[in-house]
């Protein structure tokens, strides 16, 4: 009973005493700690990884702005929502953006007090000898002299001769209490290993800046070039442009290339049918203008052989075959003649087309169809294509007249004609057929006298990947350093060692000295035993001349 009431008083004390508040001072020290946790750099960083995926499951607005209009239109409901949520920018959203420099602070708050904390370690001297070296996890003894009657050096020659061998095996070294009965040395190594981990976290927040820098100032873009035509590095150029958060049209580097040729090399080894016909080699014939004013300059463009324009990259990512058709209205007039970029569908490059002629009169006119490099027919069959080699071009197109739409002021995929409010002329399911254009038909009338088409040639094209990324080399950089300094902090051991002299005699009487020496490891380190083998083989060649033995000392002092 008293037991209890005991208890029950205690509890009634400790309930009344007040805990003091915090403040607003003690909550943001208390919010800075939890931010600067390495637990909490590692969250951010899985938070980081999350909050990405969005940006691969919708559209994004900086990639492409109609399609996010298209998803939002075909969504009336979800899509309002995804575009409040800033589902459509994920990567220049707020919360994205807070994730990120939240990570950033954190790792800054990890790794600046533990550069400042292992700076004033590495400036300190190594700790005291301990009073019982024995309880040390490797701890050896040795006995100087006393072979022949030859007697041991003295404990102070012993610790200068044991601390110069040391440093020479790479610990800073401290000798202690010399000239007293037992001087000895402190030693530490392995201050790198905690380096290279303060530069693997600092190269991690320089990756970070750098896939910054990357994002904000940096830019990607494709272009199409025909043979004989130009690419000038301006934004009414591309095909494709995709700004950085903060890119400015005004840093574009102005340079110009022309495509001066294309060779396409596929295998013709016979003895191999499987890959019979497919490509093994693209080379393309460019001539580059660095800069207004240049001398032009004649170089080549190959598939992981990018063009490198001062720190911009053009590289080599695609190619086909451009037909050249002319196209002439119900009046005559040339409504369009050049080449029409085609799109490869099989490996025999068996390519689709589309052919929008907006100018022709009366009515404007558009063609869809085929081109077959290498075509082959037979009686009854639609012809196909049996090779990517242009050996016997041929094209196949349906042909449609009205309104095309262009007009409207609503954007339209080059690669796809609308027919739902075309007249169809000719296709493969209509009583005038298909439009058959080939080396023996150069030239076909249109139904209603809407025009005629002719084939003219075949060009070839390449597609072009212009990347800018001022991030670049600094990430790769810091990567290096990274890995770097992952290799020292695995690899490098963190090891204190102590060593003693005292003086003894052994059991003959002669004067000698103990050399007793112990090491610890900060961390797990299985190689210490090794080490202290080591030590005893350096301490061996040291005083071979003086005999190194086990330590045995003379009954009466083992007493």
């Amino acid at each position: 009973m008293t037991k209890a009431r005991t208890a029950r008083e205690r509890a009634s004390r400790r309930s009344d005493v007040e805990v003091p508040a915090l403040g607003p001072l003690g909550l943001l020290r208390w919010a800075w700690r939890q931010l600067t946790k390495m637990s909490t750099a590692l969250v951010l960083l899985l938070l980081l990884a999350i909050a990405a995926v969005p940006g691969s499951l919708f559209p994004q607005r900086v990639q492409d702005p109609d399609e996010v209009a298209s998803y939002i239109q075909a969504n009336p409901t979800m899509g309002p929502w995804l575009d409040r949520l800033q589902l459509f920018d994920v990567y220049s959203s707020y919360w994205f953006s807070a994730i990120y420099l939240l990570l950033f602070i954190s790792l800054v708050g990890c790794v600046i007090p533990r550069a400042l904390q292992h700076f004033r370690a590495w400036r300190s001297k190594p700790p005291r000898t301990p009073q019982r070296i024995s309880r040390l996890p490797q701890y050896r003894k040795v006995m100087l002299g006393g072979r022949d009657g030859a007697a041991g050096p003295t404990p102070d020659e012993a610790i200068e001769r044991a601390a110069a061998a040391l440093k020479k095996r790479g610990y800073r070294v401290q000798p202690q209490d010399l000239g007293s009965a037992a001087p000895s040395v402190a030693a530490e190594r392995g201050m790198l290993k905690e380096v290279g981990n303060i530069i693997f976290h600092v190269a991690l927040l320089a990756v970070l800046i750098s896939v910054a820098v990357g994002s904000l100032f940096g830019y990607k873009g494709q272009k199409v070039v025909v043979e004989g035509e130009s690419f000038v590095n301006t934004l009414v150029d591309y095909d494709s442009f995709t700004p950085g958060t903060n890119f400015d049209a005004d840093w574009l580097n102005p340079f110009s290339v022309q495509l001066n040729s294309f060779e396409a090399t596929f295998s013709r080894d016979t003895s191999d049918p499987e890959h019979y016909g497919q490509p093994t080699d693209f080379n393309a014939d460019v001539t580059l203008t660095d800069k207004p004013g240049a001398t032009p300059q004649d170089v080549h463009l190959a598939v992981n052989k990018p063009l490198n324009v001062n720190g911009t990259k053009v590289y080599l990512v695609g190619n086909g075959y451009a037909p050249v058709v002319r196209v002439k209205d119900g009046a005559g007039h040339v409504a369009y003649e050049g080449p029409v970029v085609t799109v490869p569908s099989d490996s025999v490059y068996t390519s689709s087309m589309t052919l929008k002629v907006p100018d022709a009169g009366p009515d404007q006119l558009g063609f869809v169809g085929l081109l077959l490099p290498t075509a082959v027919s037979k009686d009854g069959e639609i012809p196909k294509s049996v090779d990517p080699g242009l050996n016997n071009p041929a094209l196949i197109l349906s042909s449609f007249t009205g309104d095309l739409g262009l007009d409207s002021g609503q954007p339209q995929n080059v690669y796809v004609l609308d027919t739902q409010h075309l007249k169809e002329l000719n296709s493969m399911t209509s009583s005038n057929g298909p439009v058959l254009l080939d080396g023996q038909h150069r030239k076909v009338e249109l139904p209603e006298h809407k025009g005629s088409v002719e084939f003219l040639d075949v060009k070839r094209y390449v597609g072009l990947d212009v990347h800018s990324d001022p991030g670049r080399i600094p990430a790769f950089i810091s990567f290096l350093a990274a890995f770097a300094g992952l290799i020292m902090s695995l690899f490098i051991a963190r090891r204190r060692a102590w060593v003693r002299a005292t003086e003894a005699e052994d059991a003959n009487g002669v004067r000698c000295t103990v050399l007793e020496y112990g090491l610890l490891a900060r961390g797990e380190d299985h190689r210490l035993g090794v080490e202290a083998e080591k030590l005893t083989a350096l301490w061996t060649s040291l005083w071979e001349d003086r005999g190194v033995r086990d330590y045995h000392l003379k009954s009466s002092d083992e007493a």
